[in-house]
């Protein structure tokens, strides 16, 4: 079941060249059927590996070197079905409702540079 959903803006820097970038990823938070917390993360709609860990540390867009993130920000996502009262719209016809849906391209969860934008290239 999931407990919980959020986009969480992760920070990196750089320890070779110093370049500066944040991503954001989706996290859900789930349990599993035995009571184990688990977390999923994805980037742009992919599974990805936790961005704070060694494994999961993303390269620098400069030198390529791998960098553990750290979390700046986040955004919770309301878990369905939420409580009574809360805005919501009753499917009648999955096939049909809002067909643009699927054929739409991604939003891009995309690189952020940081810093002074008078610095950026």
């Amino acid at each position: 079941m999931i407990t919980e959903l959020a986009v969480e803006r992760v920070e990196f820097t750089c320890g070779q060249c110093w370049h500066h970038w944040s991503v954001d990823f989706e996290v859900q938070h789930y349990q599993d059927d035995d009571g184990t917390d688990w977390e999923y993360f994805s980037h742009d709609g992919i599974g990805a590996t936790s961005p704070y860990t060694p494994d999961g540390g993303a390269p620098c867009p400069e030198c390529g070197r791998h960098w553990v993130g750290h979390l700046v920000a986040r955004r919770l996502v309301p878990v369905a079905p939420g409580p009574a009262g809360e805005p919501r719209h009753r499917v009648e016809d999955r096939a049909t409702h809002r067909p643009e849906r699927r054929t739409v391209p991604p939003l891009p969860s995309s690189r952020r540079l940081q810093g002074n934008p008078a610095e950026r290239p």
